[in-house]
């Protein structure tokens, strides 16, 4: 497996990541909010946030690339970060984009997609030995998965990884997660969005005449579904709204102040345990090498 240092020191040179920023989804908007849980979310996990008491949420909306001045207007994934803030001080992520169907399974082949998507070729043979991947992006240009949005507030979102959520009596269940919008063309504001910032704009209007609301969706693993592969695709046993995020307010970015703000899919609580999948416990050693290198002085 790709050591962390080399794995984002490809990445950074694919995405001509800049100094002082993240290696991905450099380009994003904070805000602040709650969230819900639902009562059927509380029988299944005993974390702190899912048994309906309102948590303060910080969100972060991006756009995937490594640029900070990224064009909104251009095709690519979209994310959204969530951090639930727990009434004992310590919290818990998760991270969803708008890309269904994760199309690797290792570190080492999502740095290497990265470096061939935009060379045919390159991309053709890589797919030749990876007939899995080749389903999975068809299937994501199939949905327009990387389109660029309307609005971040109108995009689902897909958190790749799935948890195991434990009950007070020790009873384990997966699930994966999905972060599906409650807007409809009538919230929109008043107003063309059109500049390379326009999500941004866009966002800020929507938010200045009300919330936007989104709903965690939860789907439960079924006899054969694989929690522990980012590529596999659930049937699922049944799905169920696990809670409500209500979104109210956008904050200033810390990061331009030389803060580091990170939201990590393995920062988790009693509750909820991780899955073997190699990309989700590959992702803190590749974020502590970023954040070191977001830290440094530079020009």
């Amino acid at each position: 497996m790709l050591p962390p240092e080399e794995a984002i020191d490809r990445l950074a040179a694919v995405m001509k990541a800049e100094p002082g920023h993240r290696t991905l989804h450099a380009k994003g908007v904070f805000c602040s909010g709650t969230f819900n849980a639902s009562p059927d979310a509380r029988p299944l996990s005993r974390a702190l946030h899912l048994q309906g008491d309102t948590i303060p949420v910080l969100v972060r909306w991006s756009h995937g690339s490594g640029r900070h001045d990224a064009n909104d207007n251009r095709p690519y994934v979209r994310g959204m970060s969530v951090s639930f803030v727990l009434p004992d001080g310590t919290s818990t992520d998760i991270l969803g984009q708008t890309v269904p169907r994760f199309p690797v399974r290792t570190p080492d082949d999502f740095v290497r997609l990265t470096e061939v998507a935009r060379d045919r070729r390159a991309l053709l043979r890589f797919l030749a030995t990876r007939p899995s991947t080749a389903i999975a992006l068809a299937y994501n240009a199939r949905v327009k998965a990387l389109k660029p949005p309307r609005s971040y507030a109108e995009a689902t979102y897909y958190p790749i990884h799935a948890y195991l959520w434990e009950s007070l009596a020790g009873h384990g269940t997966w699930v994966r997660y999905r972060l599906v919008p409650k807007a409809t063309p009538h919230d929109r504001p008043e107003g063309r969005f059109s500049g390379r910032d326009r999500l941004r704009e866009e966002l800020a209007a929507r938010l200045a005449q009300g919330p936007v609301r989104y709903d965690l969706v939860v789907t439960v693993a079924g006899a054969k579904d694989d929690p522990h592969d980012p590529m596999s695709v659930w049937r699922g046993s049944r799905e169920f709204v696990a809670g409500w995020f209500e979104i109210t307010t956008i904050e200033e970015d810390r990061e331009k102040q030389g803060d580091i703000v990170v939201f990590d899919p393995t920062r988790i609580v009693d509750g909820i345990e991780l899955s073997d999948d190699p990309i989700l416990r590959y992702r803190p050693a590749a974020y502590s090498v970023s954040i070191e290198r977001r830290s440094r002085p530079h020009p």
